[in-house]
């Protein structure tokens, strides 16, 4: 299979990369930054095929040109994840690689018959989702308020639109709070995962000092590449929307522990009063679960790890891979 990764440089994309090309699939990946090194040197020895494309999603022109003819299929996962002071800053450059740079990509996906478009929404574009039941799916009504949120919404409302008009097979995954190998700031995420802070301090022997103890169901990088795979190789998507989430609800306090039982002398808990959090969880309150049936149901795919094996997995991870990210030994 052909596939172009748009957003191949950003953590998720690096998974994803990594799955299709242990698989033997030939990956272009475009980015507006380089493959870390680290990666790109792993990636050589996959038996998959790798083509490197450096360009901004924004240039039409330089993003068409990514989807060569015989292209099987294109993953949208450029993305700004902007926090509040990059949304009041930048607001023409969020819409613009949120959602803008999506028609010129699906005008040449429909040129040249691409099988299936898979776009990477999140579960952000829920928003303000009703509380009053116990899982989120994907046919509750969304309210987001972000514009990283509202840019997910519309870009799958606009993918659903366009793809019903030319024919095209396509679908939007909502991902949930992923965290997992290759994270590191790309300077186009304000967000950097609460585990992923979680491990940084482990790294770098500091403490991690949580303010409240966060339960939501976060789902390993891994998982993700394996899931947008299974949708890839269906046959066809029933639905236009999926969630794709871990399988379980777990605390990222529990989480923690698990790492600082892996590194003694790594200290996890919750701040004590009158102490500074060092853990940003970017939001006031834990949301709501979503549900992963819908996906399980179309593909039979599941998110294979939980807590434990997924700290114990990106401990490895990190101890195999020192030198990424200015990682300590």
């Amino acid at each position: 299979m052909r596939v172009v990764i748009f957003g191949a440089a950003g953590f998720v994309g690096l998974n994803i990369v990594e799955a299709l090309m242990t698989a033997g699939h030939h990956v272009a990946a475009f980015d507006l930054n380089p493959i870390p090194p680290a990666a790109l040197a792993l990636f050589k020895r996959l038996p998959g095929q790798l083509v490197v494309m450096e360009g901004d999603i924004r240039d039409a022109a330089i993003a068409r040109e990514a989807i060569g003819t015989g292209t099987d299929a294109i993953i949208l996962g450029a993305a700004v994840t902007a926090g509040p002071a990059r949304e009041a800053a930048e607001p023409e450059r969020i819409m613009a690689v949120n959602l803008g740079a999506l028609i010129p990509l699906l005008e040449r996906a429909k040129e040249i018959g691409v099988r299936r478009v898979v776009n990477l929404s999140s579960v952000a574009a829920y928003g303000q989702a009703a509380r009053d039941k116990l899982l989120l799916e994907e046919q509750d009504a969304a309210f987001p308020v972000s514009l990283y949120a509202i840019s997910k919404l519309a870009s799958e409302q606009v993918l659903a639109r366009l793809c019903a008009l030319w024919g095209l097979s396509a679908c939007s995954l909502r991902l949930s709070t992923v965290f997992g190998p290759w994270e590191h700031d790309t300077g186009h995420r304000d967000s950097l995962s609460p585990p992923y802070q979680i491990m940084r301090a482990a790294l770098d022997g500091e403490p991690a000092l949580l303010p409240r103890n966060s339960r939501r169901d976060w789902v390993y990088a891994p998982d993700v590449a394996a899931g947008v795979s299974a949708v890839l190789h269906s046959h066809e998507a029933s639905h236009m929307v999926y969630n794709l989430t871990g399988s379980a609800v777990w605390s990222l306090l529990d989480w923690g522990c698990v790492i600082a039982q892996l590194r003694p002398g790594f200290e996890c808990r919750l701040a004590d009063a009158g102490e500074t959090p060092t853990i940003d969880l970017h939001s006031a309150a834990d949301r709501l679960p979503m549900s992963p049936a819908r996906l399980k149901t179309a593909t039979g795919w599941s998110a294979a790890y939980g807590l434990d094996d997924s700290a114990r997995h990106l401990d490895r991870w990190w101890s195999d891979h020192r030198s990424f990210g200015g990682a300590a030994a």
